[in-house]
């Protein structure tokens, strides 16, 4: 096997800091007028076989017999590829990092926060054309942390001191402190766990998330592999071709002599030049197939378009399985990743429900707060607070639910939704019972299509010996007719082998059985 293409990494251009062109209000456009641009004309005779193999070339694209001696790309190396390079797989698992951050985000704001605000203010005041200044200095500092069932607790300690900038009898400076906790708790309306939903949401939002990723990644494992599997079904064409090709070459040549002899017909030697011609065609029209399909998988995986590599033939073939329509089925109701988000987010509407309904209850606010200032005597009392001086307040707030149209209106929202994500449920579930049944008889379907394209291959291949046996009795078209004949078989048989691969990774996706590794690579399950 050759050696590994290199994975492009990020350049440091992408890095770099906003520039001045991304902050103009009028970006650069080029779009030169017809006379500034040059086109040449190629010519009608020049050697287009020629151009379109370098093209090929260019591509990596080059289909032969044996070692290309290009660096070979195997299926295990694009799987790791594309979870490295992979623009699907990155914004992925982008989208799966949000979630986390906004958990995160949530989680924070219920543990708790510290917050310091200083503030310095310059008073004056003038009285008959004589002023005084003042300064006051206020510190704050104070600790929030929310409660499980609802409210909040608050710890604060103030620091303030003024300093008048202007000798007074008075005195010029005055500082205090003071300690205080306070407390606010809802006993009806937003009490319970409905205090508590942005978090559950987000708690249940980053399972789901988990869940999708999962998923995403399994599906993108077989989207890639059938990219590749499709890959070599046309290079095993090219090959096909190319062989068919040879022998209709060889077929001319003799239908030639032998005409030059006077043993066959002229208008034979002209089929043969004519079937020749449309295999040429053919030929090209693959190769340029070919070269596209490889493009747009190098992309998909984020390499460089002008990487040259060769595909290797060393799959993965995971034996077909051996159940029934009904066992499947319950693996996949069981397993499903995407069925179990959808039932869950049926518990986030039924949950919404009881939410709504708590916005029905009337307020019932209960509050308390103690204070313990320093002596209000002591003008310059720093730090040093007096216990004798606490002051301390309890209230209770009840709101009686006059107005509550909008919140009922809510409430009815929330039953309909809860409604329709109960049918997405059951329309989610049926259909994922039809897809996994419909995976198991496509894997069935795909061997019977082998087993008969083999026989095909086999038939066709005992006709045209037949015919070889018989060259100078047979007539020219019968051999086109046997070329023809095997070369629909031959590529029906490579069709059909791809599909079968393509099916029995289809249906393990479909129940949910299929394990991809860490690496990105298929992960064989016991009893593979």
């Amino acid at each position: 096997m050759g050696g590994r293409p290199v994975l492009p990494t990020l350049s440091k251009e992408r890095l770099a800091g906003v520039t001045a062109a991304s902050r103009s209000t009028r970006p650069a456009t080029l779009n030169p007028a017809a006379e500034e641009l040059t086109f040449v004309a190629a010519d009608e005779q020049r050697d287009v076989e020629s151009r379109l193999e370098g093209y090929a070339a260019q591509a990596g694209a080059i289909v032969v017999e044996g070692d290309s001696g290009l660096p070979t790309l195997t299926l295990k190396e694009s799987f790791q590829a594309s979870q490295i390079t992979g623009r699907e797989y990155l914004s992925a698992e982008e989208e799966y990092l949000f979630v986390a951050i906004r958990l995160l985000q949530e989680r924070h704001l219920w543990g708790p926060r510290f917050f310091n605000e200083t503030t310095a203010t310059i008073r004056g005041s003038g009285e008959r054309g004589d002023f005084s200044h003042a300064l006051d200095v206020i510190n704050r500092l104070r600790v929030s942390q929310r409660l499980p069932y609802g409210g909040t607790v608050e710890a604060e300690a103030l620091v303030s001191a003024t300093d008048q900038l202007r000798e007074e009898v008075t005195g010029s400076y005055v500082q205090s402190s003071r300690l205080a906790l306070r407390a606010d708790i809802p006993l009806l309306r937003g009490a319970g766990s409905v205090a508590r939903e942005d978090l559950i949401q987000a708690e249940r939002d980053m399972v789901y998330a988990a869940r999708d990723f999962e998923r995403f990644r399994r599906s993108y494992f077989v989207d890639i592999a059938s990219v590749y599997f499709d890959l070599l079904q046309i290079k095993a064409r090219i090959g096909n071709q190319q062989r068919q090709l040879a022998s209709l070459v060889a077929l001319q040549r003799q239908t030639l002599a032998q005409v030059e002899a006077g043993r066959r017909e002229a208008f034979e030697r002209d089929n043969a030049e004519n079937r020749v011609r449309q295999a040429q065609s053919d030929l090209a029209q693959l190769r340029e197939s070919y070269i596209l399909a490889l493009d747009r998988f190098k992309i998909r995986l984020g390499l460089a378009t002008g990487l040259a590599f060769d595909l290797s033939n060393d799959l993965i073939d995971p034996p077909e399985p051996e159940t029934t329509l009904e066992e499947a089925t319950r693996l996949a109701l069981e397993y499903r990743l995407d069925l179990q988000n959808v039932r869950d987010r049926v518990e986030d509407t039924r949950r919404a429900v009881a939410n709504a309904e708590n916005d029905l209850l009337p307020d019932l606010n209960v509050g308390a707060s103690v204070g313990i200032p320093t002596d209000p005597a002591d003008l310059t009392g720093g730090l040093w607070i007096d216990p004798d001086e606490t002051e301390y307040s309890a209230s209770a707030t009840l709101g009686l639910p006059l107005d509550r149209e909008v919140e009922r209106l809510n409430r009815r929202a929330a039953i309909v939704r809860l409604q329709r994500a109960t049918r997405l449920y059951e329309q989610t579930r049926d259909e994922i019972a039809i897809s996994v049944r419909a995976a198991l008889r496509a894997v069935e379907n795909a061997r019977l299509q082998l087993s008969l394209a083999e026989e095909q291959v086999r038939i066709n291949l005992k006709r045209k010996r037949g015919l070889e046996l018989k060259r100078d009795t047979v007539d020219t078209q019968s051999f086109i007719d046997a070329d023809n004949d095997l070369l629909n078989a031959e590529n029906q048989r490579d069709r059909a082998r791809t599909q079968l691969r393509n099916a029995v990774l289809q249906y393990l996706l479909e129940s949910d059985q299929l394990r991809v590794k860490a690496d990105g690579s298929f992960q064989p399950l016991p009893g593979m």
